[in-house]
Formats: structure tokens, C-alpha cells, sequence
């Protein structure tokens, strides 16, 4: 049994969409950060950074927090989302971080400059959605010729669609980079994405 905490953001919704992938039996405790819950010491304990998700693998007694570091526990576990293959291994891995890196910061700050700061700052909204853009195209470029960002639907999918999934959230369109588009309409699709995306 997996412990899950979480709230209704996109990196909250890796580790819901990952549980539900993978079929393994969790809770959920819904860490509202909007009031704060994230900073109350039971959860510090499990989370030094006062970030969601985290989970705690009641099976082996192990806490892993921050998405990423998730997704991969999840897939080492189950065996599944994570090619054993050296090559394609390393490949999943490096769109994940380019996720965790790139893709996870820069939407956060358009999110952030756009929709929630109390003073409109156009010089910062200008220049996160130009990085939002370019990393569109990055990703519609990866997509041209497969039909998953790694061939195969893997860890990296998942942390990336919760991310692309709020474009029309952040005023955005996806018809200029069609492979995207056609990618977020196949993933979407998945009973899997659809329940973890509900969750909290």
C-alpha cells in the first residue's frame, strides 16, 4: 500500500496518473497548499522541502518525495514505465529531467506571472510564455516521429502531460505545434490519465 500526498496541481498529478499505471493500491491525503498543510511538521517529516507529492511505500517503509524521484521509485517497483535498456533507459531519463528542469519551472512561472501575482508584470509574462513556447516546439519536434516522447508511453509522458495538459489554463493554443496536440489527445485518452488526473 502507497501513501500518497498530494494536491491539485500538475506535479501532484504525476505521482495519481503513475499509481494508476502502474495498479498499485494507495491512499490519498490531500495536502492543501493553498492553507498551508504542506508546512505542518507531520508532513515536514516526510517532505523537508514542503513540496507535494510525496509518497510513503507502507510495504517497505520508504519515503520519496519530489515527482521525479516518484516516478521512477514507482517504475523500479512495479517493473513497468522504465525500459531496463541502457540506451533507452538513459533516453526516458533525460526528457523526465528536461521535465523536472525545464518544462515543470518555466510553465510554474508563466502559471505564477500570469494568473496568480498581484501586479501584472509583462516583462515576466512575455519571457515565460517565449520559454513555454520554444519548449513546445523542443517537444512537437521530438513528437514528429513518435508517437510517445520516447517511442514508447514511459515516466517521461507522464511527468510532462499534466504540464502541457493546462495550455488553454495559461492562454494558450496548441495548433501551431500539431504533434503536441496529436499527443496530448492520445494520452488523455488513457483510463489511467483520466482517474489520476481526478485526484484529489
Amino acid at each position: 500500500m502507497i501513501d500518497l500526498y498530494t494536491f491539485t496541481t500538475p506535479n501532484g498529478r504525476k505521482a495519481s496518473i503513475m499509481l494508476e499505471e502502474v495498479d498499485l493500491p494507495y491512499n490519498v491525503h490531500v495536502i492543501d497548499i493553498t492553507k498551508n498543510d504542506q508546512f505542518t511538521p507531520e508532513y515536514v517529516a516526510i517532505n523537508p522541502n514542503s513540496k507535494i507529492p510525496a509518497i510513503v511505500d507502507q510495504d517497505t517503509g520508504t519515503t520519496v518525495f519530489e515527482s521525479g524521484a516518484i516516478l521512477i521509485y514507482l517504475a523500479e517497483k512495479t517493473g513497468k514505465l522504465l525500459p531496463t535498456d541502457q540506451k533507452q533507459r538513459f533516453q526516458v531519463l533525460e526528457w523526465l529531467m528536461l521535465q523536472m528542469g525545464s518544462i515543470g519551472p518555466m510553465f510554474g512561472q508563466l502559471n505564477h506571472f500570469k494568473k496568480f501575482a498581484p501586479e501584472k508584470i509583462q516583462y515576466a509574462i512575455e519571457r515565460y510564455e517565449k520559454e513555454t513556447l520554444r519548449l513546445y516546439g523542443v517537444l512537437d519536434k521530438q513528437l514528429a516521429n513518435n508517437e510517445f516522447i520516447c517511442g514508447d508511453y514511459s515516466i517521461a509522458d507522464i511527468a510532462t502531460y499534466p504540464w502541457v495538459a493546462i495550455y488553454e489554463f495559461q492562454g494558450l493554443t496548441l495548433d501551431n505545434h500539431p504533434n503536441l496536440k496529436r499527443w496530448v489527445e492520445t494520452v488523455e485518452q488513457r483510463p489511467a490519465v483520466k482517474h489520476g488526473m481526478s485526484i484529489p
